[in-house]
């Protein structure tokens, strides 16, 4: 089981937690639960409900429609980000390619802490935005 300490360093690597400081995404990493996924194993599907966000500690998830692979999440890289956000139902499958461990955050967690917390939810829309605005420079064609 990891620590806290432990758990900070690896949200220090999901984006849109990027402008959280680390002392302040222990608040998340308390709620953050560690998972862990049998190669082959359904992680999510398509069309369910959006509950929980993962970040990959080790092994590698497909996400997949169908069979047309959209990406594979490795080691460092979260993925379901978007389920912290909104409701929407999952828009592509999860699948475990081998064996895997992963942070997981609820959605209902994570919005306590941001209720009991606003410079983490500061942070946050901070991390937001400058997503949005890397992928308008990429759209644009801009540096």
């Amino acid at each position: 089981m990891r620590t806290i300490i432990e758990k900070v360093i690896l949200l220090q690597e999901v984006d849109i937690f990027s402008e959280v400081p680390t002392e302040l995404l222990a608040y998340l990493a308390a709620v953050a639960e560690e998972v862990e996924f049998e190669s082959g194993e359904t992680v999510f599907r398509e069309d369910e409900s959006a509950e929980l966000m993962y970040q990959v500690v080790s092994g590698a998830v497909r996400l997949h429609r169908g069979e047309t692979e959209v990406t594979i999440a490795r080691a460092g890289q979260p993925f379901g980000t978007w389920a912290l956000f909104d409701d929407e139902r999952r828009v592509v499958t999860a699948t475990a390619v081998e064996p895997s461990q992963a942070l997981a955050i609820a959605r209902e967690d994570f919005v306590d802490v941001l209720a009991d917390n606003v410079q983490v939810t500061q942070a946050i829309l901070k991390g937001m935005v400058r997503r949005i605005r890397g992928l308008g420079r990429i759209v644009r064609g801009a540096p």
